[in-house]
C-alpha cells in the first residue's frame, strides 16, 4: 500500500507538470499570434468596485472591464488547450462539476444549478494564473507584476503558472465554519490537511487550520511547481515563497481587505 501511494502520488505530480507546461506553451503560442502579447487577466473587477482585481485562480470573471474584450481565459485560450483537464491540479480533492462545460462556454458560461433569472457566473480553478496579474506584495516591495509577453522585461515576473497555495481563503469557512477560516490552503495535500469543499464556481481543495498544531510554512510538507515564460517548471517549497495579497488599487500599490477576502497567495520566491 505505501508503494502503490507513492507511485500514485507521482503520477500525479508529472501529470501536473505536464498541465503547466501545456497551459505555459498556449499562452506563448497566443502571444506568437497576437503580436507577442499574452491575454490580459480575467481576474480584474468591474470599474467602480471597491477593489480591482480579484484571486489569481479566475478562469472565468462574472462580467469583464470595460477595457476587456472577453471574461473567461477559455475566449483567448480554448483553439490552444481543448481539454480542460490540462487547466486542473490532478493534486486537488475533487474537480469542479462543470469545468469542461465552461471551459467549452468561455464569455457565454452560466451555471445551470444557479437558480434564474440567468446570469454570467464565475469559474475558479487550482492554479493560479499570472500572465498581465498586478498583485499586492507589501513591506516595501514593488509590487508584483505577472509578465506581459515571453520576453518581459526587469519589472515584469517570468512566473506564469503555479499551484495554489495560500491562507486565510474566504471559502475555508465550508470547512472549518464562519469566523474560523484561518487555514492554509493548496491544490497539492499536505500533511494533516483536510478537504474544503468546492462551491456552485469553484474546484475543492486541502486545508489545514494555522491553529492546529505546530503548522506553518517550515512544517508544511508538500512539493509545489511553477511553470515560467521560457517553458521550464520548477518545484519549490513553502518555506521558498514570498506573500501576495489580491489589490485593491489598480496598480497594486495597496491591498483589499474587505467581505470575502481570499486571504494570502505564496508565490515562489
Amino acid at each position: 500500500m505505501p508503494v502503490m501511494s507513492k507511485v500514485r502520488l507521482q503520477a500525479k505530480t508529472a501529470i501536473s507538470i505536464n498541465n503547466q507546461r501545456q497551459i505555459v506553451l498556449a499562452v506563448n503560442c497566443f502571444a506568437m499570434d497576437n503580436d507577442d502579447s499574452y491575454p490580459e487577466s480575467v481576474a480584474t473587477i468591474q470599474a467602480g468596485s471597491n477593489w480591482e482585481w480579484e484571486e489569481p485562480t479566475m478562469m472565468t470573471a462574472c462580467k469583464p472591464r470595460e477595457s476587456q474584450k472577453h471574461r473567461s481565459m477559455s475566449a483567448h485560450l480554448h483553439s490552444y488547450i481543448e481539454d480542460a483537464s490540462a487547466l486542473f491540479s490532478p493534486g486537488a480533492p475533487r474537480k469542479y462539476e462543470y469545468l469542461q462545460q465552461a471551459w467549452d462556454a468561455g464569455d457565454d458560461w452560466s451555471n445551470p444549478d444557479i437558480p434564474p433569472p440567468p446570469q454570467p457566473d464565475s469559474v475558479y480553478g487550482t492554479y493560479c494564473f499570472y500572465w498581465n496579474y498586478v498583485g499586492y506584495l507589501g513591506d516595501g516591495r514593488a509590487p508584483f507584476r505577472g509578465p506581459r509577453n515571453p520576453s518581459s522585461g526587469r519589472r515584469q515576473s517570468k512566473l506564469l503558472v503555479s499551484d495554489y497555495f495560500g491562507r486565510g481563503h474566504w471559502r475555508n469557512k465550508n470547512a472549518y465554519g464562519v469566523g474560523n477560516t484561518d487555514a492554509y490552503g493548496s491544490s497539492e495535500k499536505f500533511n494533516g490537511a483536510g478537504v474544503t469543499p468546492g462551491t456552485e464556481v469553484s474546484s475543492a481543495f486541502w486545508s489545514r487550520l494555522k491553529s492546529d498544531g505546530d503548522i506553518n510554512l517550515d512544517t508544511i510538507e508538500v512539493k509545489l511547481h511553477a511553470g515560467y515564460t521560457d517553458g521550464h517548471v520548477e518545484s519549490y517549497s513553502p518555506a521558498e515563497t514570498i506573500e501576495m495579497r489580491i489589490s485593491d488599487k489598480p496598480d497594486g500599490s495597496s491591498s483589499y481587505t474587505g467581505v470575502g477576502n481570499s486571504g494570502i497567495f505564496y508565490l515562489p520566491q
